[in-house]
């Protein structure tokens, strides 16, 4: 198949040819999506020894065991942010149906956002040498450890010669991600990238630091399930997850001549800093991250048919993003279906985003608007239509858009177009 010759007249449309995920809800994008569409929450009691030393017990884990998937040898190199990444992008690969030659893969690249890297192994470490008075550590821990190892693994897995990135930029990791790697296609510089993000927090220092920071939910007493509740009155706080999603981001005429399947497009990318304050969110730089992703599209505000909110549950962030979505769409604001699936797979930081874009794009696909789950009691300053009655079947979704915003400012927006859209 003969690269792509990059275009210096206009940039280039950029095709979703494939998706993998492995989230809380479950590790392919069918059972991702059915597990929305049927409101049922991947949020649980931990299960783990030290779970007993947790003020907050409750997390979004995924169902996992890398030894189905990687054989021993390799398995001693990964930490399980890898192996969640690594998995997905496999899937993606494979739903996009990508036979690279040699000249393609060196036009084809990794971007990867996570917040943490690898932790799991850093913890280990850590307890093994303070705790357990090891004398040394496993020789990979260092290449296990680094934030960068996820996307290097991904490269030398399909190897992929093209531009190869880690972004961290806590919770907005993988939205930028996904959003320089639709740079890379539109102003030519490739013509296939995977991109998305991958986290796997949910280790005892992670959570215990977490913890400090006074913004995790409390546990519902009656159900562990029903604990996140974005934009309720009685909303406490999120809940970390953890997980991975890919996408194949595609020139669209590349994608096109090999005669792919394309899922959907992406239309725009917007990119702020709140510059305020290193947790508190502001209405502006959230509002302005919107504007600059309407404004990458070349779109106005009254043609997004649905949004995917970051919605963390937390008492600042709801209030916030309501207040910025009003800003930015006015009286459409009102008009908006939003969705915010933390409800459900709780918050994957540095790969949240990503699941959430994977949640858009099928969303439109299927017709279907996830709910927003454990909405019973509305938050008068919260008054938005977030889909709270459960799963919505609708018709003619043909643009929305999937909000990320960070701990340290980084608003992140992107927005997508449906197969069925003019182009």
């Amino acid at each position: 198949m003969q690269a792509s010759v990059p275009s210096a007249r206009r940039p280039r449309r950029v095709a979703v040819t494939g998706i993998g995920i492995v989230s809380p809800l479950g590790n392919d994008e069918s059972t991702f999506f059915d597990a929305l569409q049927a409101g049922r929450s991947g949020i649980r009691r931990l299960d783990t020894p030290f779970a007993g030393r947790l003020t907050s017990k409750i997390t979004a884990s995924v169902d996992f065991d890398g030894s189905a998937y990687f054989p021993p040898p390799k398995l001693r190199m990964l930490d399980r942010f890898s192996q969640f990444a690594v998995v997905a992008a496999g899937q993606a690969m494979a739903s996009a149906g990508l036979q690279l030659d040699t000249e393609e893969r060196t036009r084809t690249g990794v971007f990867i956002g996570t917040g943490n890297g690898g932790g799991h192994i850093i913890d280990d470490g850590y307890q093994a040498l303070y705790a357990g008075g090891a004398t040394r550590l496993p020789p990979f821990t260092v290449l296990m450890a680094m934030q960068n190892a996820a996307a290097a693994w991904i490269g030398i897995e399909h190897a992929l010669s093209g531009p190869n990135l880690t972004f961290s930029t806590a919770c907005s990791s993988s939205a930028v991600a996904i959003g320089e790697a639709c740079r890379r296609i539109r102003d030519g510089e490739a013509d296939v990238m995977l991109a998305g993000g991958s986290e796997a927090p949910l280790n005892f220092g992670t959570l215990k630091a977490w913890e400090a920071l006074r913004t995790m939910a409390s546990e519902d007493p009656a159900d562990p399930g029903a604990s996140c509740k974005p934009f309720a009155r009685d909303r406490s706080g999120m809940v970390l997850g953890e997980g991975a999603a890919i996408l194949v981001l595609e020139d669209w005429e590349h994608a096109l001549r090999r005669g792919a399947h394309i899922r959907g497009e992406l239309l725009g990318y917007g990119l702020s800093t709140d510059n305020e304050h290193i947790t508190r969110p502001t209405v502006q730089g959230q509002a302005r991250a919107m504007q600059l992703a309407l404004d990458s599209a070349g779109l106005q505000a009254d043609e997004i048919d649905h949004i995917n909110a970051h919605g963390t549950g937390t008492v600042a962030n709801d209030a916030t993003e309501t207040a910025a979505i009003k800003q930015v769409f006015g009286k459409h604001a009102s008009d908006i279906p939003i969705s915010a699936t933390k409800s459900m797979h709780g918050h994957l930081l540095g790969a949240g985003a990503a699941v959430e874009l994977v949640a858009t794009l099928l969303a439109m696909e299927r017709g279907i608007l996830p709910p927003t789950i454990n909405l019973a009691q509305h938050d008068p300053e919260c008054d938005l239509d977030y889909v709270a009655e459960g799963a919505r079947s609708v018709q003619g979704v043909q643009v929305a858009m999937s909000n990320s915003f960070a701990f340290g400012g980084t608003n992140a927006v992107l927005v997508c177009g449906s197969t069925g859209r003019d182009g």
